[in-house]
């Protein structure tokens, strides 16, 4: 989220009270000091972001905020210190706004702090006629999670803001703090605790279970043996079962596509066992040992995260839906593992375990040999466009590495940042200052990072499009393949001839945000424009592994009402409706950060890459046309303006 902040703060007096209350911020002691003194003038002080937003002194304690309808996407007001300076809040913890909502409709308003390269963020939503104290506390956003490493001692400014409404809203806000020790921690919520386990061991050695872990539900039994090494579990019933969990918060198994379990009969009858992983969303498809283990035998359960039937759209759907088709996809989220379950076969009578070893694994993939070679259907199919990135440059004729940056306002796009080497691309992310574009009158942040498309040079309508790429590691990140629509330079402006509307669509081939670990992304589809007609649909809880060099193959299969993504040779998910998009379409890889479900930036693992190592499309003999193909081979560093 973003808001710019126009300077209204003018005259001498409001700059001496500014002044006033930021010198005595950088004096105070640990003792909460108000940033603004609620009295006259005190509206002033806070800067509107648009004409949309004025301020007024309120009857009661306070300052009224009023936001009209209109276009700005995060209206608000802004504290700032006068002549850019910035404010000194090492002694302290945290900001706190105390806020009412004198709306008739429920209000989310954020509390931002700002340092000049990042920023922390609380949310607070607010009924009508509420009164809410929100708190962001300095290095922590979002429901107090670890986020953005905020310096207080370099903060330069405060903003309250709400989102875009067609409706009026109103705040009061009745008081702005400081507070809190310096390095305040929030309340560690158990919940939120994530246990990494080391080497992928949940339990067996050298991981020891306690009692307290296994708990038994519906009359089945449960025991630890006395070293912890081992647990024992015995069912006599139906629909008993016997679950795991970790000592403490939820296990962090992002770095895994399955678990596997071993275990012993220790019956005196044949007995089978059925298992799978639990998390709050939804848990695993359940898996079974391959048959009954005879008394004394071992076995292995393995339980993949990948479901057995790839996520569906719902059939002709020309709405925004995000379920799917019952019994496809999965809504497990591999992050937040709350147990492993086992459950005994009813029918087989009283039947005893001892469960030796669970562990959770990503086997490299092997991948079909087609892969690469061809569409993964008959057909008779021509290849229309092959990028190996040989040489040392990108091919300019082909790739834009210039655009608008509609994604963060912490990057900034450069040629620099787009590297060919070793039959790879690599689009980076580096903490490098400099200005979009690499334009001298581009914006200038802190971050600099690569970007690829094929607009106005190569575009396609149906097909088969495929890339092979390895995705990074490094917290904050947002790489992604899609396909943008592409009418052509004789359909009129951009909001013309990009529009998602009249047919077209936003193919989200591989979404990925690194903090779900790099064997889970997203895919989607997305039409109507991004206003107040958009749809979309899709799953983000796509769970791969990755190939013995660690890249993954993502592909989509697109004809008329009908779009298939594949990866590495398998499909993944499938959508079927008339919405499908009919219009020409570019390629397109960026590399940006944030996201709807990511965490912050870490320098420390800076830079890092999305790196592509081909891409390659084919078209099927009955699905050309002439919109498909090369449209210019201008070798522009942006899209060209004028046809080929």
């Amino acid at each position: 989220m973003s808001i710019h902040s126009k300077s209204y703060c003018s005259g001498a007096a409001v700059f001496t009270c500014l002044f006033s209350i930021f010198a005595a911020a950088v004096l105070a002691d640990e003792a909460p000091k108000a940033l603004l003194e609620m009295k006259a003038g005190v509206e002033s002080q806070l800067r509107p972001s648009s004409g949309q937003v004025t301020t007024a002194r309120g009857t009661e304690n306070g300052v009224v905020v009023t936001i009209q309808p209109g276009r700005e996407e995060y209206p608000g007001v802004s504290i700032k210190p006068p002549s850019g300076g910035v404010i000194d809040l090492s002694q302290w913890g945290h900001i706190e706004a105390r806020l009412v909502n004198l709306g008739e409709k429920p209000l989310a308003l954020n509390l931002r702090v700002d340092n000049a390269s990042g920023n922390d963020t609380e949310i607070a939503y607010l009924k009508p006629g509420e009164t809410i104290t929100v708190k962001t506390i300095f290095g922590y956003a979002y429901g107090h999670k670890p986020a953005y490493k905020l310096q207080p001692a370099a903060v330069t400014q405060v903003l309250i803001f709400a989102t875009k409404s067609t409706e009026v809203q109103s705040f009061r806000l009745e008081s702005l703090l400081a507070a809190g020790p310096a390095g305040e921690q929030p309340p560690v919520d158990p919940a939120s605790i994530r246990v990494k386990p080391e080497n992928g061991v949940l339990f067996g050695p050298p991981v020891k279970v306690t009692a307290a872990q296994m708990i038994a539900q519906n009359g089945a039994e449960s025991a630890v043996a006395e070293d912890g090494s081992t647990g024992k579990i015995g069912f006599s019933g139906k629909d008993q079962s016997v679950r795991i969990k970790p000592a403490r918060g939820k296990w962090d198994l992002r770095d895994a596509t399955q678990v596997r379990v071993k275990v012993k009969n220790t019956g005196a009858t044949p007995g089978a066992l059925t298992v799978w992983v639990e998390s709050e969303p939804g848990s695993t498809e359940k898996a079974a040992t391959p048959g009954p283990l005879a008394p004394g035998a071992s076995g292995e359960v393995v339980v993949s995260f990948i479901p057995s039937t790839p996520w569906t759209g719902i059939q002709n759907s020309a709405k925004t839906e995000w379920n799917g088709t019952k019994g496809s996809g999965t809504q497990f989220i591999s992050d937040a593992v709350t147990a492993v379950t086992l459950a005994g076969d009813a029918a087989a009578g009283a039947q005893s375990f001892e469960v030796e070893s669970i562990v959770a694994e990503a086997p490299v993939v092997t991948v079909p040999d087609w892969l690469g070679k061809r569409p993964p259907v008959e057909g008779e199919w021509t290849q229309t466009f092959d990028e190996e990135f040989n040489g040392h440059d990108i091919d300019l004729t082909k790739w834009n590495v210039y655009t608008a940056n509609y994604w963060d306002k912490t990057s900034h796009f450069s040629k620099e940042n787009v590297i060919v080497e070793n039959g790879l691309a690599k689009l980076r992310y580096a903490k490098k200052r400099g200005r979009h574009n690499d334009d001298p009158n581009g914006a200038e942040t802190d971050y600099a990072t690569g970007f690829l498309d094929t607009y106005g040079k190569w575009v396609q309508r149906y097909g088969y499009f495929e890339a092979r790429m390895k995705l990074p590691k490094a917290p904050g990140l947002w790489p992604a393949m899609w396909l943008m629509p592409d009418r052509g330079l004789d359909s009129g402006a951009q909001g013309l001839r990009a529009s998602t509307g009249q047919g077209a669509m936003e193919f989200d081939v591989m979404e990925f945000l690194s903090r779900w670990g790099v064997h889970r992304f997203n895919i989607a589809f997305h039409w109507d424009g991004y206003e107040k007609e958009h749809k979309q649909t899709g799953s983000s809880t796509i769970y791969t592994g990755a190939d013995q060099d660690g890249f993954i193959t993502a592909g989509l299969l697109w004809t008329p009402g009908k779009a298939v993504i594949y990866c590495n040779g398998s499909v993944v998910a499938r959508w079927e409706s008339p919405r499908i998009s009919d219009v020409p379409s570019d390629l397109m890889f960026t590399h940006v950060m944030g996201g709807w479900d990511n965490n912050d930036l870490d320098d420390a693992q800076l830079p890092d890459e999305f790196v592509i190592d081909y891409v390659r499309c084919w078209q099927r003999k009955d699905l050309a046309s002439a919109a498909d193909g090369v449209k210019s081979t201008e070798p522009t560093l942006a899209a060209p303006t004028k046809a080929k």
